[in-house]
């Protein structure tokens, strides 16, 4: 079956990038050359588009239609300016609940976690340009639809995100299960980043490194870890929970 969030050929992907559309990923033949090609690689440098060079065998297992050695994913939603949002929020007098994901790919883990994120009254989720899932078609239908409400903030750095919010007020609290910190000690009653990584290779040393607490969720079986939905889904609510028994405003 074919994708259906997705363009192919070298005048539409143009159009489209020139349109403004929300590229999410571009794919493009290693070899791909001629007028048109010089065109895109120029807008693709004009709008920051990182495009993958991949075989032509590739394309051809997205779509058997004549895709001339481009074929582009779109995003179902589009993508919010982080600073911005933060100022926004800032100046509405409200008190920040950001998700980062750092390099989470399992589109029903994200999806999950942006539905709850929704009913938790956080303000936006931050994911990494590269080496992270997209808000694709099935990442809003595994939400309920929560994408197409929640801002989501993809961005060129992870790093350099996570060291804005720090900047901008935010206590930076980093969700492992080798910190030896209960998650219910941490204060989650200011602004407030929670940072929850992939399954398998955890948070990255990167962004652990500029987090202000690291906290564990208790495990009592032979399992050593929750599902990152799950945990996200746990930590978010503990946000919640004092934050209500603060009687602070939840959003």
């Amino acid at each position: 079956m074919e994708p259906t969030d997705y363009i192919f050929g070298l005048r539409a992907v143009i159009e489209a990038i020139r349109e403004g559309k929300t590229i999410d990923k571009l794919y493009i033949k290693k070899d791909l050359g001629g007028e048109l090609a010089s065109e895109l690689f120029a807008l693709m440098r004009q709008h920051r588009i990182v495009a993958q060079r991949v075989p032509v065998e590739r394309l051809n297992r997205i779509t058997r239609r004549n895709h001339q050695g481009v074929v582009a994913m779109l995003s179902a939603v589009t993508y919010h300016n982080l600073g911005q949002l933060v100022t926004g929020l800032y100046d509405e007098g409200v008190l920040p609940f950001v998700v980062v994901l750092d390099s989470i790919t399992d589109v029903r883990n994200f999806g999950a976690i942006a539905r709850t994120a929704e009913c938790c009254g956080v303000n936006a989720i931050v994911v990494p340009e590269r080496g992270s899932v997209s808000v694709g078609g099935d990442a809003v239908k595994t939400s309920a639809g929560a994408l197409l409400t929640m801002p989501v903030c993809r961005e060129r750095s992870l790093t350099g995100a996570v060291r804005f919010l720090k900047d901008s007020g935010f206590t930076i609290v980093a969700v492992s299960e080798k910190a030896d910190i209960n998650y219910t000690l941490a204060d989650y009653t200011g602004p407030v980043a929670l940072v929850m990584g992939a399954e398998d290779t955890g948070i990255s040393p990167e962004v652990m490194a500029l987090c202000d607490r690291r906290v564990a969720i208790p495990m009592f079986g032979h399992i050593g870890s929750l599902n990152v939905s799950v945990a996200a889904g746990v930590m978010m609510y503990e946000v919640v929970r004092q934050r209500l028994s603060a009687d602070l405003e939840v959003i």
